[in-house]
């Protein structure tokens, strides 16, 4: 079992590593004929994607040995600029997952902070409330258990198109966090999303 959680989080930060790689690639081609884009004010952004998500279950009904594919959607983010480069954020990702029969919701609200490396390319990352609870759409008298924790955010994500204060970028973001259930239990989750942000700032 410990075998496989090591593959899970080798196969969750190989796919970091490379979309970062690739953002940082396309942030140097880019520096060629850099355009300085003014960011003052608030941010809103709504994101849309997929990926995968395990879970693991202190009392053994669910382990790390069986990942999801899952999406996320909607995933919401605002916050004010402090200067042109970073601005503090709460960030509220996550994605559905399937539990005993029931599909639920293991998401966050983080406060957290964005940096922008190089005018397109920014990275982003908090810590904060994890909370799992069920899927709007299948609450009933046998998922109707909400459980909260902590969770920690890391993202990076690259503007593909701008025009005035519109933005949509494509962004990846990994996701760890544990809810705290009766009797001294606990869920832990581990997610990993890639998707597009369709920001206003």
């Amino acid at each position: 079992m410990k075998t496989i959680k090591k593959q899970m989080k080798l196969k969750m930060v190989a796919g970091v590593a490379f979309l970062l790689m690739s953002a940082m690639s396309f942030a140097q081609t880019d520096s060629t004929n850099e355009t300085t884009y003014q960011r003052d004010g608030f941010i809103f952004e709504i994101g849309l994607g997929g990926g995968v998500i395990s879970i693991e279950d202190s009392e053994g009904i669910q382990t790390f040995d069986t990942s999801q594919g899952a999406f996320s959607f909607p995933e919401l983010k605002f916050g004010f600029m402090l200067n042109d480069k970073l601005a503090i954020t709460a960030s509220m990702p996550g994605n559905i997952y399937e539990f005993q029969d029931n599909d639920r919701h293991f998401g966050s609200f983080i406060p957290s902070v964005q940096y922008w490396v190089k005018d397109r390319w920014w990275i982003h990352g908090g810590i904060g409330l994890a909370i799992d609870g069920p899927a709007l759409y299948d609450v009933n008298d046998d998922n109707d258990d909400w459980n909260f924790g902590c969770a920690v955010m890391a993202s990076t994500g690259y503007e593909i198109y701008k025009k005035k204060n519109f933005a949509l970028n494509l962004q990846s973001k990994i996701v760890l966090g544990r809810s705290f259930l009766e009797g001294d239990a606990h869920r832990d989750a581990a997610l990993f999303n890639v998707g597009l942000g369709f920001s206003w700032l």
